[in-house]
């Protein structure tokens, strides 16, 4: 592939007999588990690895020696091997890092969340397009099984949904670039949207820095969607309770998705509340129809969802097609996030997400995620 930019509306013919050149930048944790995943498959091949820590360069060289290593990103510019970018550095880096990529023809999947403003998150969505790109959101609980198991149930016709609850929580790890709001709530606001197929109308959020840190380490965060559905995500760096759980109470179940449960990963209580449509008791008083069943462990297809993402990511450069959790996805999930930011200033008010991002828009200094120097 060479480094020219392609007109506008001509993908650049990506053959499907040979492995997809692919560079990471970026490979701390997350980076490495990338560059293992692309090795691993036959469709793929990492060319170069970009990293600016000469010891994560040493990691690298001794795991996966025939690969580029370079601490520049016009050196992987430059290679002509790589056609597609995983972008795995810091949050506030991501916007300069990948428009660099794909002003010069790159195909880019970027690590959540997407930008740190939705207006920079626009402007990488109309590069991509003018560069007939993919680019692609790291939004990986949408790949993993248990959620698509959760969606499921949520979108059978019986019973409608009632709220959402979602816990994230451990000790650590503390970023240096963003608040453990920035760092774990896109999770959760990503598989709400996918949930719901929708995104929320307003948020009201709190957060606190009871580690002592200059950016808060807790947050609590409720989201209000179309059809009077709430939803609430608590996130939190200092809790020892390691939580990875999402639930969803339906008028006649109650859905649980636990990562952390590898035997029972998603359960479901056939049990639930509704109105009869019936003459009230009383006035303002309806009458209510309890349901008590079952508890079933639904089969849970074992499979890796990064590795379900990087194989889509690699379909969707091949064939042209829009990813599931495509740059329009993840400026929605940057959008409510700058709308959790004006709530807390707001000492957890409700903000409206739409008028939240004609605030950012009419501001020169946009809100960012909250950034200070480390103690």
């Amino acid at each position: 592939m060479s480094n020219a930019i392609l007109p506008f509306g001509v993908r650049e013919n990506v053959s499907s007999s040979r492995p997809m050149g692919i560079a990471v930048i970026g490979c701390g944790y997350w980076g490495m588990n990338y560059v293992r995943i692309f090795n691993e498959l036959t469709e793929s091949r990492v060319v170069a690895v970009c990293e600016q820590c000469p010891e994560r360069l040493k990691e690298v060289a001794r795991r996966f020696p025939n690969v580029y290593l370079t601490t520049q990103i016009e050196d992987v510019i430059s290679q002509p091997d790589v056609q597609a970018v995983i972008v795995c550095t810091e949050a506030t880096s991501h916007f300069n890092v990948t428009r660099r990529l794909l002003l010069a023809g790159k195909h880019v999947l970027v690590e959540k969340p997407l930008t740190t403003t939705s207006s920079h998150a626009q402007e990488l969505i109309e590069l991509a397009d003018s560069q007939s790109a993919t680019l692609m959101v790291g939004h990986t609980f949408i790949f993993n099984a248990g959620v698509r198991k959760v969606k499921e149930y949520v979108q059978q016709d019986s019973g409608r949904v009632y709220y959402l609850y979602a816990r994230r929580t451990n000790l650590g790890p503390i970023r240096r670039d963003v608040n453990a709001l920035w760092d774990l709530a896109p999770h959760d606001i990503a598989i709400f949207n996918y949930l719901l197929n929708s995104t929320p109308g307003w948020v009201s959020a709190i957060g606190g820095k009871v580690l002592g840190n200059c950016r808060d380490d807790v947050g609590f965060i409720s989201l209000g969607y179309p059809n009077n559905v709430l939803a609430h995500v608590h996130v939190s760096w200092a809790d020892p309770d390691k939580a990875r759980e999402v639930v969803v109470v339906k008028s006649d179940r109650r859905i649980v998705f636990n990562d952390l449960n590898g035997v029972e990963q998603v359960r479901v209580f056939e049990k639930g509340v509704s109105p009869v449509e019936e003459e009230p008791l009383n006035y303002g008083e309806l009458r209510f129809q309890i349901r008590d069943g079952d508890i079933v462990s639904p089969r849970v297809e074992p499979a890796e969802p990064l590795k379900n993402q990087c194989r889509h990511f690699l379909e969707c450069v091949r064939t042209g097609k829009s990813p599931l959790s495509n740059g329009t996805d993840g400026r929605d999930v940057v959008r409510v996030l700058e709308a959790m930011n004006r709530s807390i200033e707001l000492k957890g008010l409700q903000v409206l997400v739409e008028d939240q991002a004609d605030y950012v828009h009419a501001n020169v200094d946009e809100p960012k995620a909250p950034e200070c120097s480390v103690r």
